[in-house]
């Protein structure tokens, strides 16, 4: 919609009504032949109705009717385009734009591109949802009033929205692995999007490390997906998942790419946590897991990264390299950490660890606390059952 017609902030309200009519309407008519032409044309008849009840000037105005009567005849082919004029790439890397500040570029991109709540964008950024919602606003206006053209851009202005656009791309990958609400511990169509779009991305810039440390990061840690719930949707952690049901073939993938890039490109974050994710996937089981190599790679993610989630892991892994105490130690000066302060993680973790110390009541008491952090049903349920687990001790 944005590349047909402009008017960015518009043309997601009008795609997200034609979405929400086709949602009313598909069930009971059948889905088109050509859905996505569809959806464009009922965008598009929507985005002339925004624009005349705000008074648009009639040439604008005839324009997008003529506009949206050509996306009519509009093909499937032509819909689906090739990877390397990619729409929703094109998008991210327009959300991206140097004119934002970074915090407005990637909250944008997460609502626009990712299709994340406001909720769900402040909650990757742990940040008040008004704060989020204000944010994004203001982002939308900035892109409107820019004359931004749709288009991919040159290899140089990609290199300065690079950045921005791997921590999007990252976040929506997470968001989709552990989702922070709702129903279902994973949206798949989070994870295979962001996979997708990274694949493209690398394909634009072959000779970027970090480019290929983050596919290879989200490759590794999709390779688990499946064992992460049993077939009731329980939750199960990686210590009691049955490893047979990993995928070999994003394991290679993943291992293959990330041993290609260390020490070809100046080393960043994404090739450090591909190689932790690699560390965790080649053990053939839990007992085998080189903790003390994870630890250390977590610590010179930290003396690059001052983010609290990372200080976390890292004191996890301390805990099983060199026991809970040592663990829980670190934990304790986190829990100073404004930003962890209502982290379900920071608590699950605490709980786990003083459990493993024969602190039973005190466990129970740090799962529940864990539990009513969490938005997301299938961590509540897991932690409520642990806490439960160690009732009456």
């Amino acid at each position: 919609m944005v590349r047909r017609y402009g008017h960015f902030n518009h043309a997601e309200d009008a795609t997200q009504e034609a979405l929400i009519a086709a949602a009313t309407r598909w069930p009971q008519e059948g889905i088109p032949a050509n859905p996505r032409g569809w959806l464009v044309t009922v965008s598009g008849r929507r985005l002339t109705d925004i624009l005349r009840s705000e008074g648009s000037r009639q040439a604008r105005e005839a324009k997008v009717a003529r506009d949206a009567s050509v996306a009519d005849q509009v093909t499937v082919s032509d819909e689906a385009g090739d990877s390397s004029t990619d729409d929703t790439l094109v998008l991210l890397f327009m959300c991206c734009h140097p004119s934002l500040s970074a915090a407005s570029q990637i909250a944008l991109t997460l609502k626009a591109v990712g299709g994340l709540t406001s909720a769900e964008v402040a909650r990757a950024f742990l940040v008040p949802e008004a704060t989020m919602v204000r944010r994004i606003s203001r982002a939308k206006v900035s892109i409107e009033r820019s004359g931004i053209r749709f288009r991919l851009p040159e290899a140089t202005e990609r290199k300065e929205r690079l950045d921005a656009v791997l921590h999007v791309l990252y976040l929506i990958f997470n968001e989709g692995y552990v989702a922070t609400g709702g129903p279902l511990l994973v949206r798949i169509e989070l994870c295979d999007e962001a996979i997708r779009l990274t694949r493209l991305l690398r394909n634009l810039t072959p000779d970027d490390g970090e480019v290929i440390g983050l596919l290879a990061l989200m490759l590794l840690t999709d390779a688990r997906r499946s064992a992460r719930t049993a077939l009731d949707g329980t939750v199960v952690p990686m210590a009691e998942q049955d490893r047979s049901r990993w995928k070999p073939d994003y394991i290679a993938e993943g291992v293959a790419l990330i041993s290609g890039t260390l020490g070809r490109f100046p080393t960043g974050p994404y090739q450090i946590q591909a190689a932790i994710a690699a560390i965790h996937d080649e053990a053939s089981s839990p007992d085998l897991t080189d903790w003390p190599q994870i630890a250390a790679l977590y610590e010179v993610l930290m003396s690059i990264s001052d983010s609290p989630i990372v200080a976390l892991n890292h004191a996890v892994a301390v805990a099983m390299a060199r026991g809970p105490q040592a663990g829980l130690e670190l934990i304790r000066e986190l829990e100073r950490d404004e930003r962890l302060a209502t982290s379900a993680r920071l608590h699950a973790a605490r709980a786990h660890l003083v459990e493993r110390l024969g602190k039973e009541s005190e466990a129970r008491d740090a799962y529940l606390v864990a539990a009513g952090y969490s938005a997301s049903l299938p961590l509540q349920r897991y932690l409520y059952a642990q806490a439960a687990r160690l009732d009456g001790t």
